[in-house]
């Protein structure tokens, strides 16, 4: 099972900490030295006043914060946790894409999701009520624009007409598309479009503000995974799609170790394939003590079929 760490970059109120070349280069290389799969970070463009203050969070741009990652690593997995597909032409997307493969030598992996806040969609002039339409519509051309030779697609107020994206990722067909949400839409989205379905912990209230499924148990995402493989069966997709999680840590647990280590090993027994972690700290230094921590109390101590690729 692989393990990918979320990477703490939206700490706008330390940012001789958490933003700059030097934090990002150490937090990187840190990352890939203690044996973590990958690292993920999150887009909001344009976030609104109203959400930050209720909790909300900024995020740097994704290409722009990969490809210093991937400038600084060799190895370390480069993933957008989540790219919200439906806020940028799918053209320009799959530019951005193809040139990050390409250079970091086929280490990208794309979560998306249609994302759910009506602010953002507003401030950035895209339709909010037809967010899944688009979200399945951008899908397709992505797919189209990846696939290294000359495509033609037919969009909502676009079209490419023989066109081409060169180079093309080194990762093919693409590189793998991990489709987020835990709404049964976006199961049968990740079923029909996706490589992996990628669902995130959320109780009632975030599930409420997120307008999707709440999610709170390993019972639930076992719910998720027997509706995937029904509709598996019913569009006869013969090898169903990887689950791959968006985040399996909360402060209790992070504090145990063993709880960790049993957490990580029940979802792999569902068949679950990767997730992602979290680390506090109020200081650089103290973040990267915490990653170093659960690489040598968690990851060391996971049994072999569970362990980081």
């Amino acid at each position: 099972m692989q393990i990918n760490v979320s990477l703490p970059f939206d700490r706008i109120e330390q940012p001789e900490e958490f933003l700059s070349l030097e934090a990002v280069t150490e937090i990187a290389r840190l990352l890939e030295r203690l044996g973590f799969s990958g690292c993920n970070v999150t887009d909001h463009p344009c976030p609104t006043g109203r959400w930050l203050d209720a909790g909300g969070h900024h995020a740097q741009d994704p290409f722009v914060l990969l490809s210093f990652i991937a400038a600084a690593t060799s190895r370390l997995r480069l993933q957008t946790g989540i790219l919200v597909l439906p806020y940028r032409n799918p053209f320009v997307t799959a530019r951005a894409v193809a040139t990050l493969d390409f250079l970091s030598r086929g280490r990208v992996t794309l979560g998306l999701g249609a994302g759910y806040l009506k602010g953002e969609y507003r401030a950035l002039g895209v339709d909010f009520e037809r967010r899944n339409d688009i979200m399945d519509e951008y899908l397709r051309a992505l797919k189209a624009a990846l696939s290294g030779g000359e495509f033609t697609f037919r969009g909502t107020g676009y079209e490419a007409l023989g066109n081409r994206i060169l180079p093309a990722p080194v990762q093919k067909p693409h590189p793998p598309l991990l489709v987020g949400g835990n709404s049964r839409r976006a199961i049968r989205r990740a079923v029909e479009l996706g490589d992996a379905w990628h669902p995130f912990f959320a109780t009632q209230t975030l599930s409420a503000s997120a307008r999707t499924a709440e999610m709170t148990e390993v019972s639930d995402i076992a719910a998720g995974i027997a509706y995937l493989r029904e509709h598996c069966a019913k569009t006869g997709r013969q090898r169903p799609p990887e689950v791959i999680l968006s985040s399996i840590s909360t402060t209790a647990q992070m504090s145990s170790p063993q709880l960790m280590i049993d957490k990580i090993s029940a979802f792999e027994a569902l068949g679950v394939r990767g997730a992602a972690v979290s680390f506090e700290g109020r200081t650089r230094a103290e973040w990267c003590d915490a990653a170093g921590r659960f690489a040598s109390d968690v990851l060391g101590k996971l049994p072999k079929s569970a362990s980081v690729v």
